[in-house]
């Protein structure tokens, strides 16, 4: 008998269930909805919505509308979106992460007290990820992000430098970027660095060590788009090599499930629990 096992640490984070419960409540009234990007990434639980009646949009599209409701993701959105609905009459269902709006008045409170010719504000981030557009945003576009140690060059480490993170980046990266600056920032000029990782978020990875090292198989389940996915699912695969990424049961090759005692199911904070129960109960019916 083949052991098959969702991790209860995977699923939405607090940020996702929050948006994805706004705007079901919305819907409920039967107004019209639009959700300016999706509202998570995972095209399942996008579509899912879809059929209730959220429509995604993107910002041009956005631009483009008034007096109607606009739901913001859990990500957030830098001033100017802000700026169109006011000027637009749109109405924001703001479901923006409070650590994400918390994050973002620190860095805006940091640009607004220092001048870009003696301050380098700098993202450790994603480039072009919703969040981290959103982060920029409250720097008039001046702060530098960067994704990695290999990144450090376009930093000027004869300004005052102040680092911030992406929220759903790596503690040990984080660290590790600090580590380098330190090492190469000029000895008259301060460093200040502000770790501003969800611990949430963060904490998911030694506990999604601990349920990929206990099975034979690991199906993660994530979206493609998912930044939060690749991180986890890497860390699967560190300790637990016949780790596997599908977004949904159509990926599932039988050959995985061959000479199998155990299987581990897990996700990422954008993959949804009903998705993980679809696999988990593809499983049992082919098991």
């Amino acid at each position: 008998m083949v052991k098959i096992e969702i991790d209860k640490g995977s699923g939405f984070c607090f940020g996702v269930v929050n948006a994805i419960k706004k705007a079901e409540e919305e819907l409920e009234k039967g107004e019209i909805l639009y959700c300016l990007g999706d509202i998570v990434h995972n095209n399942n639980e996008v579509e899912r919505l879809r059929t209730k009646g959220l429509i995604t949009i993107n910002h041009e599209q956005f631009e483009q509308l008034h007096n109607v409701k606009v739901l913001l993701r859990a990500h957030g959105e830098p001033p100017e979106t802000y700026d169109i609905a006011r000027k637009n009459g749109i109405e924001i269902i703001d479901a923006t992460c409070p650590v994400v709006l918390q994050l973002q008045s620190k860095i805006k409170k940091s640009y607004d007290e220092t001048t870009p010719e003696q301050t380098q504000i700098i993202i450790y981030g994603k480039p072009g990820h919703a969040e981290v557009n959103g982060l920029v945003g409250q720097t008039q576009g001046k702060a530098l992000i960067i994704e990695g140690v290999e990144d450090l060059d376009k930093i000027n480490f004869q300004k005052e430098i102040r680092l911030y993170s992406q929220t759903t980046k790596s503690v040990d990266g984080f660290k590790n970027i600090v580590s380098q600056i330190t090492q190469k920032q000029s000895s008259d000029k301060p460093f200040k660095y502000y770790d501003t990782i969800c611990r949430q978020v963060a904490n998911r990875i030694p506990n999604i060590r601990e349920f990929a090292q206990k099975h034979d198989l690991i199906l993660f389940v994530c979206g493609k788009k998912s930044s939060n996915g690749r991180v986890l699912f890497e860390e699967c695969c560190k300790v637990n090599p016949n780790s596997k990424l599908v977004s949904n049961v159509s990926e599932i090759k039988n050959k995985w499930l061959q000479n199998t005692s155990s299987i581990g199911i897990c996700g990422a904070t954008s993959t949804p629990k009903w998705l993980m129960e679809e696999v988990f109960d593809y499983l049992q019916s082919k098991l």
